[in-house]
């Protein structure tokens, strides 16, 4: 019928989307993996590229640069078979070592008490290796004569970092800070991929993304799959506006 043709119902669906039963759980599963995003999955890499980077053995900070960087070229089917064949309650290796130290084995996948831990865990797995990279590039252009004058004067490896290193790559920071905020608010493939939409832990774990397919794919209600993206772009644009507003009390742009 396309638009002049359709009928007008105003804000029925924005109403039914509020009015949704999980809309609660759903809002509050979000902002959860959001802080775990920003919290864990965030600073992993920035550790990881400052130990690199203390690296001098060139073969062995590329092999280990390699080794990290390859889970970012792997789809989430592939790591949520991974996940799912490591934990399983029969086959898996987690459960082989429990059983052999006498222990009962745990179905980790369905467990809500585990579920988000092993979300993070998979995240973090998958892409530590590509920020790391852009960390490592960031603070390759810091101009060593910094850090000559920092042991000069006395200055430990952990002052250097809080006083030169992170100053001059806080830039970077800001950056892949937004991109991981924004990829936090619209995760759904690494749900998707290894919680079952019958997995009793998917209550716990499922976000708004996860909502708008199961609404537009499953129910086929495209009116309220339409209000989901629409309320996740203003999330979005929420996080970023107050991400901007408050990146003058820690990013260094004078350098």
């Amino acid at each position: 019928k396309g638009i002049g043709g359709s009928k007008f119902v105003g804000l029925k669906h924005f109403s039914h989307f509020f009015k949704f039963p999980e809309f609660g759980q759903i809002f509050r599963n979000t902002a959860i993996l959001g802080a775990y995003d920003v919290l864990i999955v965030f600073p992993i890499p920035i550790l990881l590229a400052i130990l690199m980077n203390e690296v001098r053995n060139a073969k062995y900070k590329k092999a280990v640069q390699t080794a990290v960087y390859v889970p970012h070229f792997l789809s989430w089917v592939i790591i949520g078979g991974i996940f799912t064949t490591l934990l399983s309650p029969n086959t898996g290796i987690i459960n082989n070592v429990r059983q052999l130290l006498g222990l009962d084995s745990v179905y980790y996948m369905a467990s809500e008490k585990h579920i988000r831990g092993i979300l993070v865990i998979a995240s973090i797995w998958k892409e530590m290796g590509w920020s790391s990279i852009v960390y490592l590039a960031a603070i390759a252009g810091i101009d060593p004569a910094l850090y000559e004058a920092a042991e000069i004067d006395g200055t430990t490896k952990v002052k250097q970092f809080f006083q030169i290193t992170l100053p001059m790559v806080s830039p970077t920071l800001f950056v892949v800070l937004i991109m991981r905020l924004m990829a936090s608010v619209k995760v759904y493939d690494l749900i998707f991929m290894m919680v079952e939409e019958t997995n009793p832990a998917v209550t716990s774990v499922q976000s708004l993304m996860y909502l708008f397919y199961r609404e537009s794919f499953v129910a086929g209600s495209r009116g309220t799959g339409s209000v989901i993206v629409i309320w996740t772009v203003l999330l979005i644009g929420l996080v970023t506006v107050i991400q901007f507003l408050g990146q003058k009390k820690w990013v260094n742009y004078d350098v």
